[in-house]
């Protein structure tokens, strides 16, 4: 659940749904259980004000219904890759080097992915979260 900032004179709300893919967003979508879900929410809010936005890519670390501009997204994500990817250089780096290439880089990017995705997007996001979502 997505609640306004505090201090905000705002009253958009938002839920965050994550799928396994297209195929299980669709048909959720378009399931009645959904549907029936809809209906019944309808007269607790303001007309025309469901909205379905789907998350992509880099957009899916900045999850809000209003996403910051792209610019800013590469520079949070920046932020994030070359520290972790130094810092793996210079441990994991010199362990792995002498693996065949293919192995070690396989390693090397999954640790980046893992450590971005659980532990250092979501700290990044949270310190920048004024200046992402402040108005250009």
């Amino acid at each position: 659940m997505i609640v306004p900032p505090p201090g905000s004179d705002s009253r958009e709300f938002g839920i965050l749904r994550t799928f396994a893919d297209e195929k299980e967003c669709d048909n959720f979508y378009a399931s009645p259980i959904f549907k029936a879900w809809e209906k019944k929410c309808e007269p607790l809010t303001e007309s025309n004000s469901w909205t379905h936005h789907r998350l992509h890519g880099l957009e899916a670390w900045f999850r809000s219904p209003n996403p910051p501009p792209r610019w800013k997204m590469a520079i949070a994500t920046f932020l994030g890759v070359f520290p972790i990817a130094t810092i793996l250089n210079l441990t994991i780096g010199p362990a792995i080097r002498s693996w065949p290439f293919l192995v070690a880089n396989a390693v090397f990017n999954a640790c980046i992915v893992a450590l971005l995705t659980w532990v250092v997007m979501p700290l990044i996001t949270r310190a920048l979260h004024g200046w992402l979502h402040s108005p250009e």
